[in-house]
Formats: structure tokens, C-alpha cells, sequence
């Protein structure tokens, strides 16, 4: 399956798979960023795209960014539906305790394209048993 892609920006990369097997592409910075502690910002990538009906792009932090310097999605993952298309953008924030650039061109976030289901809901007066019920966050133990 190849997705359509407009370049919005010429000069920054056509996102790729850096390896074999992988599942998301790298998102590149359109515009140089510094990103103060706790502070949040909206960087385009340069980039449109036509992601195809039945599938979804969920746009997730990089991880080498997230342990070097704190930098992660603030909506992480960002759905990126198939009737979108503007410039895709990310929503940066830096949970770390120093400043942080993010360069024209670096690789800020990555998208990943799944296959979903739409299916609708039906109202009923009580749900089905299951051995989970309705054990919340914690229930399952350490």
C-alpha cells in the first residue's frame, strides 16, 4: 500500500522507515523550536497526507527524545483521520528540566498507519459479565 503525500516543504524529508520491519516513519520539524520546561508548542511537519478509509495514522513521541530530554506528545498518539488533509502537525511538550531545541529537519515524532474498525454502539440496560468487571486502574495488582 503506498499512502499519497504532499510535500508542503521541499527541502525536508519524504518520511521513511529507518529499518526493516518497523512500524512508524519518522515526522520531521518544519521550523526550529525551543521548547522551555513545561512548555507546550505546535510544530508542523511539512508534510499532507491522504491516509485511506479504514485505516487511521496515530502519530506517537520518538522515545530517544522522551529519555534524552523529556519531549513527548501532549495528545499522545494524535489520531490523524482518513478525511484529513491539512499539514500534519505535533503537539510537543518538554517534561524535562532544561530547554530544548528541536531543529529544522529533526526527527520530532513518528506515524504509524493501522487498520480500525468503525463499529456503531447499541444502548442496553446492563452489560454482559466478565471476570474483569469493572476493576479500574490498579485492580490488577503490581
Amino acid at each position: 500500500m503506498k499512502i499519497p503525500l504532499l510535500r508542503l516543504d521541499p527541502e525536508l524529508p519524504i518520511p521513511a522507515h529507518a529499518h526493516p520491519g518497523d512500524a512508524g516513519v519518522d515526522l520531521c520539524a518544519r521550523l526550529t523550536t525551543i521548547l522551555e520546561p513545561g512548555e507546550r508548542v505546535l510544530i508542523p511537519t511539512g508534510i499532507a497526507v491522504a491516509i485511506p478509509d479504514g485505516f487511521v495514522g496515530m502519530v506517537s513521541p520518538r522515545s530517544g527524545l522522551a529519555l534524552r530530554h523529556g519531549i513527548s506528545l501532549v495528545n499522545s498518539p494524535g489520531i490523524v483521520d482518513a478525511g484529513y488533509r491539512g499539514e500534519l502537525h505535533v503537539i510537543a511538550i518538554n517534561h524535562g528540566t532544561e530547554a530544548v531545541t528541536l531543529n529544522r529537519g529533526e526527527r520530532i515524532a513518528q506515524l504509524v498507519v493501522l487498520p480500525f474498525t468503525s463499529p456503531g454502539f447499541e444502548e442496553v440496560a446492563e452489560l454482559p459479565e466478565s471476570t474483569r468487571g469493572a476493576g479500574g486502574f490498579g485492580s490488577s495488582g503490581r
